[in-house]
């Protein structure tokens, strides 16, 4: 199965995914948010703690499917000193998720930061009722 890979996921985020019950996350890393922002719900996503640089095959995960996605800005306004202050913008994906399985990568095609990140898996044969 091919899909996109969402990377630098917690551990602890994916545990608690990999008991079945559907989760609504905030990712704020520009790789993740540049591969959610051209998915629909329905659509499948590999998911692992890997880091984007390190997902090599062999690593494991697991795949979820979007239940939900928004991708939003927030303009955050910084004072310092006296009357200057920083303007800066955050952007970030809301993502409701449910995991439908286990999953190990066979194959990675990456091309750059700006590009998301494709992945080749082999499916768990065991997935969770929902």
């Amino acid at each position: 199965m091919k899909c996109y890979a969402l990377t630098g996921i917690s551990p602890d985020v994916i545990q608690e995914l990999h008991k079945g019950r559907p989760r609504t996350l905030e990712l704020q890393s520009t790789h993740n948010v540049i591969t959610l922002a051209g998915l629909n719900p329905g659509t499948a996503v590999f998911m692992t703690s890997v880091d984007m640089e390190d997902l090599d095959p062999g690593d494991s995960g697991i795949i979820v499917e979007i239940i939900a996605l928004s991708i939003s800005m927030k303009r955050m306004v910084e004072f310092t000193q006296g009357y200057h202050f920083e303007e800066r913008e955050r952007t970030s994906a809301r993502i409701k998720v449910r995991c439908i399985g286990s999953s190990i990568v066979k194959a990675v095609t990456h091309e750059s930061i700006t590009h998301p990140i494709s992945v080749e898996v082999v499916k768990s044969a065991c997935y969770h009722a929902g």
